[in-house]
């Protein structure tokens, strides 16, 4: 695991080694083990390195091929490596290391981008082609590793993160203000924009091709989610074996490494089933939590804290277990180091995922975590039951729009941007939503056709997102975060599996009465141990029942009531400071009427008033 970055100067202007510097320094956390640069003429290729697979200077990048036609800067891992070394060999290729990276180059090399098709893993890569004088950049699948990349004037550039683009002297910053409009209507940001002018994120699946002489760029996509009812009907035993034999398969595999490993353990099934099936594998297995003090918490997040089951889990599973408590203060003290690494927020409150990396790397260089059970498994019912009644695509279109508003209305957002409005009012935050789904071809007929389509939706933007955040604040801490969920076998078997085996109350969820008086929230949607139905079966024969069976809870701090306790101060000292950064783009009474209304009670604004901090400790360094 490591970080990548690059510069060409598309006019023929020669590299300075100094700049190509400056920008592998700004993601040296990334890379602890060491640096390298490339450099030839006009175009300079960096890399700083976190080594997992043979820690030998032979696994030192940028990697230059055996012919010296193609240089490499990779970061990530990729767990078949073996065995398509195997089939290298036998065209033969020989190979100078044990590295993963090796094998990768010599895979492009002979195959070109159908190469990407083959890996199993993660990564974000940059390929040099001497001879064409082409840059190939490419990232995986699912969007683990992230590829950012920029064109001012005659200089491209690219990196691991946005701030080794940014290093360059000449790079201007100017805030991406259509970006800031998606991110506060989505707490994400579902297109290739950043809230950086110029700066954009390479999509999943995709890879990139540069032409250095003309400046010509083309992006392909090679690779997409494809959620679908199977043809033929579903025997349950079968589908059930068939998971946990990929499952125990996927966990296996992402067990290499020549470092010591660790597995995150929240107290739920999907990090819990990790570790269980790790801990055969590494006695003594190190696992880490993070809890909550809730001795200010309100009824509901009283469950917040999952130390009681994860210490459980842990002596079940004869585990080395650590453990951090985060109290209200934590969420301030970390934020300015916390915004430089996230660069930009992203889906939810992101700063217990800091401290959890944080912890997890005193001990460990890579860490296993339980990221998209949820996603490819229906782990959030009560999203999917909304598009579980509709009539058409649009009618769809309509209903999840709405829900996935995480933030406000498009009403208060109005108000709130008031001041850069014209700049913005083209910007259709419904045409962004609905363009997700431009490549996810399925006729949508039945009930379970509109759920496969969340599921692709929330793959693509949900834990993307999720991604994005975990690959930076892991790296924040030089700590390789891997996710067994995202075997492509397993992607592939989640993809084909019934939604019938997925949730178990969609019958009842179809009886819903649109035009019945009364919320319809408290009855369909709250909390439940429905969803992920397959998988808990599976699961029973590696955790206690009673983690199977409990109800859904995600990684949640107590922010609700600390944002109008004992956090109140310092959301008051921000956001109401007439100077704040966002005051150059948000109204300030939009914005404080709105923050007021979580203070007194009157709405739960946190996840609001999360990105308002966070979106205004950005700032400091755009604007």
């Amino acid at each position: 695991m490591c970080g990548i970055t690059g510069l060409i100067h598309l006019n023929g202007e020669p590299v300075s080694p100094v700049i190509l510097k400056k920008m592998t320094d700004a993601i040296a956390h990334r890379g602890p083990d060491g640096e390298g640069h490339w450099i030839e003429g006009n175009v300079g290729i960096g890399h700083r390195r976190l080594a997992i697979i043979d820690l030998s200077s032979a696994g030192h990048q940028p990697m230059i091929s055996s012919d010296y036609r193609y240089v490499l800067s990779y970061n990530g891992e990729i767990y078949n490596y073996r065995e398509i070394r195997s089939e290298l060999e036998t065209h033969g290729y020989w190979f100078r290391s044990q590295t993963d990276s090796e094998v990768v180059l010599n895979a492009l090399a002979h195959w070109g981008s159908d190469a990407l098709l083959k890996f199993n893993g993660m990564f974000g890569l940059a390929l040099w082609d001497r001879k064409e004088q082409t840059l190939l950049l490419a990232r995986d699948r699912y969007g683990i590793k992230p590829v950012y990349y920029a064109r001012q004037g005659h200089c491209f550039a690219f990196g691991s993160e946005q701030k080794a683009i940014t290093a360059q002297p000449a790079f201007k910053k100017e805030l991406n203000k259509k970006a800031l409009l998606e991110y506060f209507t989505f707490q994400n940001i579902f297109t290739d924009q950043t809230l950086l002018e110029d700066i954009c994120l390479l999509p999943a699946g995709y890879f990139a091709t540069l032409h250095a002489k003309t400046g010509q760029w083309s992006q392909h996509q090679y690779w997409d989610y494809r959620f679908r009812e199977p043809d033929c009907k579903a025997d349950k035993q079968e589908y059930v074996e068939e998971l946990d034999r990929l499952f125990r398969q996927s966990v296996n595999r992402q067990l290499v490494g020549d470092v010591e490993m660790g597995a995150y353990l929240s107290g739920g099934m999907d990090s819990g089933s990790i570790t269980a099936i790790a801990a055969q594998q590494i006695p003594y297995l190190k696992t880490f939590t993070c809890g909550f003090d809730l001795s200010s918490a309100s009824g509901i997040e009283l469950g917040f804290d999952e130390r009681t089951k994860a210490e459980a889990m842990s002596a079940l599973f004869k585990t080395e277990h650590y453990e951090m408590v985060l109290k209200a203060g934590d969420m301030e003290r970390c934020l300015p180091k916390l915004a430089w690494h996230l660069e930009e927020p992203r889906v939810g409150q992101s700063y217990p995922n800091f401290y959890a990396a944080k912890l997890a790397s005193k001990f460990v260089k890579v860490v296993l975590s339980g990221s998209g059970g949820d996603e490819l498994f229906g782990g959030y019912p009560w999203r999917y039951y909304r598009g579980a009644n509709c009539q058409s695509f649009e009618n769809y279109i309509d209903k999840y729009y709405l829900y996935w508003q995480r933030l406000t209305s498009n009403t208060q957002l109005k108000q709130m941007f008031a001041p850069i409005w014209d700049d913005i009012d083209q910007v259709w935050t419904r045409d962004i939503f609905r363009d997700v789904f431009a490549t996810h071809d399925n006729e949508l007929k039945r009930p379970e056709d509109y759920i496969n389509h969340s599921l692709y939706f929330e793959a693509k933007t949900f834990l993307h997102g999720l991604f994005v955040v975990e690959d930076k604040l892991s790296m924040a801490h030089g700590l390789e975060n891997r996710v067994p969920f995202m075997d492509n076998d397993l992607v592939n078997f989640a993809m084909q599996c019934p939604v019938g085996l997925k949730l178990n109350n969609l019958a009842e969820v179809l009886r819903l009465n649109e035009n019945e008086i009364g919320s319809k929230t408290d009855k369909y949607f709250q909390k439940t141990n429905d969803g992920k139905q397959i998988l808990r079966d599976v699961m029973t024969n590696y955790i206690p029942s009673i983690i199977t069976k409990a109800e859904k809870q995600g990684f949640s701090s107590p922010d609700a009531s600390w944002f109008k306790g004992e956090s109140i101060d310092f959301v008051k000292r921000t956001l109401f400071d007439k100077n704040a950064h966002i005051y150059r783009v948000l109204d300030r009474d939009s914005v404080i009427a709105l923050v007021n209304q979580h203070i007194t009670g009157q709405q739960n604004r946190r996840l609001l008033i999360w990105s308002l901090l966070n979106v205004e400790q950005c700032l400091v360094d755009y604007l």
